[in-house]
């Protein structure tokens, strides 16, 4: 039998104050929205249906950038978490097993928790995820009866005794497609805010002869986002938890709360992270690379044994080979430099290709932009770059081969070739002096004048 998840993501998100859809507000530099695809995909589903509503176009567009297998579903009206599974209905038709239905604003779902209800399925025919809260305040509340779920209530319809009821409803649901649906069918919206609830579905199951269990799960796992407030509090957890999955996989963070990951970052044992380095997304880090202080990682890869900072930026594209040297202020952008080339300082590299044990000087500039069109520069193997010197691509320097200081390359330089492109030096005597004394005069005069 298959898997299906459908992700509610229809929620305008009014709280957020914000023109952005809720779930395309990113933790870890991605949309909740891929988050919660994220969790959903372990289980290898065969459909994945979003339902969307408030910024329909954008978070259809997000999830399909993610994931292209997405179908998107439209809720038109919120009416309520059962009405818009059941715009999920179409989408999944003729599908036959299980559907899983999560949440665009609720990240935080671990694989392993979804593993587990889907595992309860063999028991119950519906079932439900929910969590101990330390303060359970407006959650739905889950009824048990022995192990088996009788029903979910609503805070707005509870009584007092059902209100001091710990264990919450997370709004995760695991069914088979065509009892989901049918049950959906039936579901009214005779309640405190006339809106057709999915919690009803329990009830309904258990009217028709049909059993319902709980799965349970941290409370930390069910947080959902609702405001700029709880946005940073989801950022603050998502970071402390990949910190600790970074150390206890063997790496080294000197100060973890200055490390900051994107949802998708990759390091290797025994790599050694220092101070305020933010890793955006895309980025992977093999083992035993050293990553200095105040550097920014996205869309790079990094071998082993490479040193990158401190102060320096991988931009997209750049390929570090095996004990590359990226130093201070420096900038590598779709890049590949190959094995112990060394590019120490104030330098850029767009576009370009750096041969192995090739020595990169201070100041160099691959000028890759002509103002229309982005052209590369390839350097050769064990070529000597000098300080500030002006590659204007397309451009090669072949290996073996060496450019003078300050020099402004724009023809190719043969390997073993010595290169220099610069003015001859002239020098006036006395000059300097005689121009400062008249630059001095010039601006005394105009001060005596503004008086």
């Amino acid at each position: 039998m298959g898997i299906a998840l459908v992700i509610l993501a229809a929620g305008q998100g009014t709280r957020m104050n914000s023109d952005l859809p809720k779930v395309l507000h990113k933790i870890g530099g991605a949309p909740m929205l891929v988050h919660a695809i994220r969790a959903g995909e372990t289980l290898g589903p065969g459909r994945i249906v979003v339902v969307t509503g408030h910024g329909g176009a954008a978070v259809g567009a997000a999830a399909r950038a993610y994931q292209p297998a997405v179908e998107i579903a439209v809720q038109d009206q919120q009416l309520g978490t059962a009405h818009a599974v059941a715009q999920a209905r179409e989408a999944l038709a003729g599908f036959e097993g299980d559907v899983i239905v999560l949440y665009g604003d609720t990240p935080f779902i671990r694989p392993e928790t979804l593993e587990r209800m889907q595992a309860a399925r063999a028991a119950h025919d519906v079932v439900v995820l929910g969590f101990e809260a330390a303060d359970p305040g407006r959650y739905g509340r889950l009824v048990m009866d022995g192990q088996n779920l009788e029903r979910i209530v609503e805070f707005k319809d509870a009584t007092e005794d059902e209100r001091r009821i710990t264990l919450c409803n997370s709004g995760v649901v695991a069914a088979d497609a065509r009892v989901l649906f049918e049950l959906i069918d039936g579901v009214g919206n005779d309640n405190a805010s006339g809106e057709y609830y999915l919690t009803d579905i329990i009830g309904l199951a258990r009217a028709r002869g049909l059993s319902a269990g709980a799965v349970t799960c941290a409370e930390a796992e069910t947080l959902g986002v609702n405001s700029r407030a709880e946005l940073a509090s989801a950022e603050r957890l998502f970071q402390a938890r990949m910190r600790d999955e970074a150390m206890a996989d063997g790496v080294t963070l000197v100060a973890p709360e200055t490390v900051f990951f994107a949802y998708d970052t990759v390091v290797g044992r025994d790599t050694e992270i220092e101070p305020n380095v933010v890793f955006g997304p895309g980025a992977s880090v093999e083992s035993g690379a050293t990553i200095r202080a105040f550097s920014h990682l996205e869309g790079c890869h990094v071998s082993r044994g490479a040193v990158v900072g401190p102060y320096a930026r991988l931009r997209p594209g750049a390929e570090l080979a095996e004990d590359v040297r990226i130093g201070n202020f420096v900038e590598i952008k779709a890049a590949r430099v190959d094995r112990g080339a060394k590019i120490n300082h104030l330098t850029y590299v767009g576009d370009a290709e750096i041969g192995e044990e090739a020595n990169i000087g201070a100041g160099t500039v691959t000028c890759n932009y002509d103002g229309v069109m982005k052209h590369t520069t390839r350097i050769g193997a064990r070529a000597f770059i000098g300080s500030s010197t002006m590659l204007v691509a397309p451009v090669s320097v072949g290996d073996d081969a060496m450019t003078g200081s300050g020099s402004v390359i724009t023809e190719n330089v043969e390997p073993g070739a010595l290169a220099i492109g610069r003015a001859r030096q002239v020098t006036k005597p006395g000059l300097a002096r005689r121009l400062f004394e008249m630059l001095k005069s010039q601006k005394l005069k105009k001060d005596q004048g503004a008086h």
